[in-house]
């Protein structure tokens, strides 16, 4: 059976509907980078997921090739997610879409080192008769953090970032943005079949002791 991500480490994939503390490991991704509103149809966004998805399917059937992945095991590719930030704003304002920078990023195996990735993006090039070069390698260090199952719309997340506030400012923590630590969103649902009030997205906001 393929190792699934989010059934083997629950604690960061699929946390309760009420908010919790959590350690997060540093974890390498696949990531692409870019600015404006994620809904623009056409728009940099979902070109950006295209590129993702086209990296993350190379490695993982790099197993009916000839590039031999050390360590490689068969898996069920983890979720997409995503870091946003708008400038001289604490976490973000979901009325000014237009504002956002992202970083959209699928989880990469820890067997996959640097190398593979390059060949991974040459052989993505070669078959897809694509451009794969704002693709990157990314390690990112996360650390304390609070989570929080969401359920609904993105729309309605500012519910659920409140009762995240409410919740660290009772344990003694706040919230801790800066340029490298970020609003960070897991998507579990598929939003192309599944009606928007039932979409399931994990919150998790980086924090330290007040």
């Amino acid at each position: 059976m393929a190792f699934d991500y989010k059934k083997e480490y629950k604690e960061f994939y699929l946390p309760g509907k009420k908010p919790q503390i959590v350690e997060i490991p540093d974890m390498n991704f696949i990531a692409v980078r870019g600015k404006g509103d994620p809904n623009q149809e056409g728009g940099d966004y979902k070109r950006a997921i295209g590129l993702l998805y086209g990296i993350a399917f190379t490695i993982k059937m790099s197993k009916k090739g000839s590039h031999a992945i050390q360590g490689y095991f068969d898996y069920v590719v983890p979720p997409l997610e995503g870091f946003w930030k708008q400038e001289g704003i604490e976490g973000i304002d979901y009325g000014r879409k237009e504002e956002f920078q992202w970083i959209s990023v699928i989880r990469l195996p820890d067997f996959v080192q640097r190398e593979d990735f390059r060949w991974a993006v040459e052989e993505a090039e070669r078959k897809k008769k694509q451009d794969f070069s704002k693709v990157e390698f990314l390690t990112i260090r996360e650390g304390l953090c609070v989570q929080c199952m969401h359920i609904g719309p993105f729309d309605e997340e500012p519910e659920t970032v409140a009762q995240m506030d409410q919740f660290i400012r009772a344990q003694g923590y706040v919230n801790d943005f800066s340029d490298s630590r970020l609003h960070h969103e897991i998507y579990l649902s598929d939003a192309r079949r599944i009606p928007a009030e039932k979409w399931r997205t994990v919150i998790r906001h980086p924090i330290r002791k007040a």
